[in-house]
């Protein structure tokens, strides 16, 4: 059983907004200042902080502050974490399905 994380709300609660994904995967490919961050978004650049300050807490930006540039990086860790606590019901769900295909393919699940 994967044990349950407070940390693990804040990284699903982060994820749930579609800019913060979209932060991360950007991200993804590389380290960015936050004006680079903010660039493409249709947003001011105070709220594309605040969606960066959101995932900072959850642990999934690391930023360094550099004179005025602040650079920011994915921190892996915590989507590993997502991951692993999110396996455990991949493989539940797995195993339920399996054992519902065998039962309608032995003909019993049919009148």
């Amino acid at each position: 059983m994967v044990e349950y994380s407070a940390s693990l709300d804040r990284v699903f609660s982060a994820l749930a907004d579609p800019t913060r994904r979209a932060i991360i995967s950007e991200l993804k490919r590389r380290p960015a200042t936050l004006t680079e961050i903010a660039r493409p978004f249709p947003v001011s650049f105070n709220a594309i902080s605040k969606h960066v300050m959101v995932l900072e807490r959850a642990g999934l930006i690391k930023r360094d502050v550099r004179g005025r540039e602040h650079f920011c990086s994915l921190r892996a860790k915590p989507l590993a974490d997502a991951d692993r606590w999110l396996e455990h019901y991949r493989e539940f769900w797995s195993a339920r399905l399996d054992a519902l295909e065998r039962h309608l393919q032995s003909g019993k699940g049919s009148k």
